[in-house]
């Protein structure tokens, strides 16, 4: 059992239960989901760069992920319905658990001048949204072997019903939110 799990539910859900005031279990906020999504338009014409990115998200995550396409046709962007412009994961149960422990033990204190993450990235229904400008963080890449530097969006989707509920959820779990 990934450490993570074993610290939520022997500490984190009775330290909410008790927060709260909860009058059930089924009440307490527990992580849902995480989805990291790769945007890079810039690989609609260039196929192997966007299986570069697959592999890579892939590697990181432990998952194999999927190639999104566009929805819509926008012709400012010379972008047409149907197009791969991105890669995307959606990890549960084990390995959301063991990527969130890599992501907040690890990878997140090799971003330089690190100081922390938003405490408001939070959308009002209990969800956290972080952005990463490189995917170099995490030890599973190697610098050598990358072709150019990616952003990625990883959110975290809670089953709180408001984000004071999440931001505690959160923080319990070790995400290092900076102070104002």
């Amino acid at each position: 059992m990934p450490r993570l799990k074993t610290k939520y539910q022997e500490e984190i859900a009775p330290a909410l239960m008790a927060k709260f005031q909860y009058k059930s279990v089924m009440q307490i906020p527990k992580l849902d989901k995480i989805v990291i999504n790769v945007g890079c338009g810039d690989c609609k014409d260039n196929k192997k760069m966007l299986e570069a990115v697959q592999r890579e998200i892939s590697q990181i995550t432990g998952q194999h992920a999927v190639i999104t396409k566009a929805r819509k046709s926008v012709a400012n962007f010379k972008l047409r319905e149907g197009m791969d412009i991105g890669v995307k994961v959606t990890l549960r149960h084990d390995k959301m658990w063991e990527f969130l422990d890599r992501l907040f033990n690890i990878a997140l204190p090799r971003v330089r001048d690190f100081r922390g993450i938003n405490p408001n990235s939070f959308d009002g229904r209990g969800n956290y949204a972080l952005g990463i400008k490189e995917q170099l963080i995490f030890p599973e890449i190697d610098y050598d072997k990358i072709e150019k530097i990616r952003g990625m969006d990883i959110i975290m989707v809670t089953t709180a019903k408001t984000d004071e509920e999440a931001r505690e959820l959160i923080s319990l779990l070790g995400a290092p939110f900076y102070q104002n």
